[in-house]
């Protein structure tokens, strides 16, 4: 186990995480604070932070300090990015800082920042090709990583704070001449970076700027769940939202959902510098990042005390299991509901009534270990609170309709529900609904073949023989429980037959 606090000092916003992590759970996030200091706007066209802006972070960082003492955290991050980095009084700066609170800001450097940015999102997103960009206040980093490898990266000397001052200021955040010659801006440095051009790959976006255009578009289209992680646009949903942020009056713009009032008049220059790297990577798609530098730096403290930690292929195998045990989930119950519901699957699919895709088959094997987690909740309402949980938290390695999926999945418990819950997103067609049915079907029945917690359940046979059909299962100890909960449950598996099921118990302790 351990507890820290990160200080993200930077151009735009100062944000106090404290993160704890154990490896049954996770990385988690214990408080996370904010505050929009805008330091970009204190450092003077000699590249001289004011006295006025030193105070400004001094005053920060003690609220910070305090907070974390509060909270008995005592291993402290602070680190500064381009703001500070680019201040000529750098020195001093961190000298004042040291002298008010005895706390020692890290500097890193422009490709530092992007390494750490890269390597949340190796470690959260499950694509293994991309380009990632972040940008802040003052600056702007951008990534290609291939097979989840660091190839290149570059920090760009600008950022959404300098936009706005170099092409906005004592202007309409919609003024058509500061956007033309703000977007030639934007395009001649963007497209001085010739390794990302024309590389057809997803464009990952990582930071707050980002996290509000994501906010902006699932709110334009109701979007029926929640999260940004892993939220993906295309090219006419970018331009969507850039049309209704250039249509909004600067008083209106604080009525847009999704837009933070401190971002109104800096979110315009982000989504040009968003379509203008979608166009000259002529991206297949554009997705969001929740984890950026803030975790990205966090992995890395992690991993040494930690190394076998995070992973960055077969990302959700370890989400899987931090959820399970958010949720009380005990690995022997999870992993022998998965083991019958596999065989149940395999009696069905060699009497050639059901035959799925891999990705299918996976997934139901992870909804088998995360069945009705809601029940830590409300036993009664289990269903209920397994779909809304799993289909609402973000969870790594998923993508947003898998999230969903999944959640049908783990949360079956009839035809009826399942197509109320599938109707709330209405992402899935009927033939996608026929996979799922079945599937889910035998989730329900895997778990009355072991409704004990016990283990006693071995094996597996069903036999069809015309109208006739017998599964037979193979114990080891008493299934009152079991036998009781399967001849309930067995409709399920009669609707995949189609026909009648006879359920035989078939005691094997002597055999053993």
């Amino acid at each position: 186990m351990k507890q820290f606090g990160l200080i993200d000092i930077g151009s735009n916003t100062i944000r106090l995480v404290i993160f704890h992590y154990h490896s049954d759970t996770g990385l988690k996030e214990i408080r996370n604070i904010k505050a929009p200091a805008r330091l970009a706007q204190y450092v003077d066209d000699d590249s001289y932070m004011s006295q006025e802006g030193i105070d400004h972070l001094v005053e920060i960082l003690t609220s910070y300090d305090k907070v974390a003492r509060d909270a008995g955290v005592t291993d402290m991050y602070p680190i500064a990015t381009a703001a500070i980095r680019s201040s000529k009084n750098l020195d001093d700066i961190i000298m004042q800082v040291k002298t008010a609170l005895d706390m020692d800001i890290v500097v890193i450097t422009g490709e530092e920042e992007a390494y750490y940015g890269y390597n949340a999102v190796a470690h959260t997103i499950s694509n293994v090709d991309a380009v990632t960009v972040d940008i802040g206040g003052s600056s702007c980093e951008i990534t290609l990583f291939e097979n989840k490898e660091l190839i290149n990266s570059i920090s760009l000397p600008f950022g959404v704070v300098t936009l706005q001052e170099m092409f906005f200021k004592d202007k309409d955040h919609n003024d058509k001449s500061a956007i033309k010659t703000c977007t030639a801006y934007i395009k001649e440095k963007i497209h001085s970076v010739r390794w990302i051009a024309k590389q057809g790959i997803p464009v990952i976006a990582i930071g707050g700027s980002a996290r509000n255009i994501a906010r902006i578009h699932q709110s334009m289209t109701n979007y029926p769940i929640a999260g940004v992680h892993g939220y993906t646009l295309t090219k006419d949903n970018l331009v969507d939202v850039i049309e209704l942020l250039m249509k909004t009056d600067d008083d209106e713009l604080d009525n847009i959902d999704g837009l933070s009032k401190e971002r109104t008049d800096i979110i315009l220059p982000s989504a040009l510098v968003f379509k203008t790297l979608y166009e000259f990577v002529d991206a297949e798609m554009f997705k969001f990042s929740r984890q950026g530098l803030r975790e990205g730096y966090a992995i890395n403290i992690i991993k040494k005390d930690y190394p076998q930690a995070f992973k960055r292929f077969n990302i959700f195998d370890d989400t899987l299991h931090q959820v399970a045990n958010d949720f009380k989930i005990k690995a022997s119950e999870g992993l022998k509901r998965r083991e019958l519901a596999s065989k149940v699957y395999q009696e069905l699919y060699i009497q050639g009534v059901l035959n799925v895709t891999k990705q299918d088959k996976r997934l139901m094997k992870n909804a088998a270990y995360l069945f009705n987690l809601g029940e830590f909740i409300d036993k009664d309402a289990a269903s209920q609170h397994t779909y809304y949980i799993l289909s609402n938290s973000n969870i790594n390695g998923l993508t947003h309709k898998d999230r969903v999926r999944l959640a049908l999945l783990a949360s079956y418990k009839n035809k009826s529900l399942l197509k109320f819950f599938a109707d709330e997103t209405g992402w899935f067609t009927d033939d996608e609904l026929d996979v799922i049915l079945p599937l889910g079907s035998i989730l329900k029945f895997a778990n009355a073949l072991d409704i004990s917690n016990t283990g006693i359940v071995k094996d597996l046979r069903l036999e069809v023989d015309g109208d006739d059909a017998v599964l037979t299962v193979f114990h080891d100890g008493d299934p009152v429980s079991e036998a009781y909960q399967t001849n309930r449950q067995k409709k399920h598996i009669e609707r995949i037959l189609d026909k009648d099921i006879e359920i035989v118990f078939e005691d094997i302790s002597t055999q053993l």
